[in-house]
């Protein structure tokens, strides 16, 4: 007959191997699945636009944003990472993005939700590039999964003007 030792490790083997199978039968179901989230932004106000001593441009704003991505969860969402960042163009470069604000969504209770704040972060532009620029606002995620690959989209909201003038 066989030892115990074979036994455990037959055992052992056929339960890794189920649980391998259980793991890429959940990552490929995601598959299935098509989000249609949705969100807007409205700049409140330009809070400052003013020159920094060094040349930089810097811009504070009042933002109201609001978003429903309840359509990312399934149940194999563990969580979403979501942020807005202003996009715009320079002579010197095709794409520049700042970082205005950013948050982690753990459920989809609160994946659904309006923030009236300020940005987070400091939009500044090295240079003097601001003045009367377009730019677009963009609301980027990434879903992270229990198990699989990690995903990520954005919608693009344009049609942003800063100020000609420093305020």
């Amino acid at each position: 007959m066989h030892s115990f030792g074979y036994r455990a490790n037959a055992l052992l083997t056929f339960a890794i191997t189920i649980l391998a199978l259980m793991c890429a039968m959940a990552s490929l179901s995601d598959n299935f699945n098509t989000p249609t989230p949705s969100a807007q932004v409205q700049v409140l106000n330009i809070n400052w636009f003013q020159k920094q001593p060094n040349g930089n441009d810097e811009v504070s704003m009042t933002l109201n944003i609001s978003a429903d991505l309840q359509s990312l969860f399934t149940w194999n969402t563990k969580q979403v990472f979501v942020f807005l960042a202003a996009e715009y163009e320079t002579p010197k470069h095709s794409l520049n993005q700042i970082s205005l604000w950013d948050g982690i969504i753990p459920s989809k209770e609160h994946a659904k939700f309006w923030i009236h704040t300020s940005n987070k972060y400091r939009f500044i532009d090295q240079g003097s590039n601001l003045r009367s620029k377009e730019y677009n606002l963009t609301m980027h995620w990434h879903v992270m999964p229990k198990t699989g690959k990690m995903s990520a989209d954005k919608i693009v909201m344009s049609g942003y003007r800063l100020p000609a003038e420093y305020r």
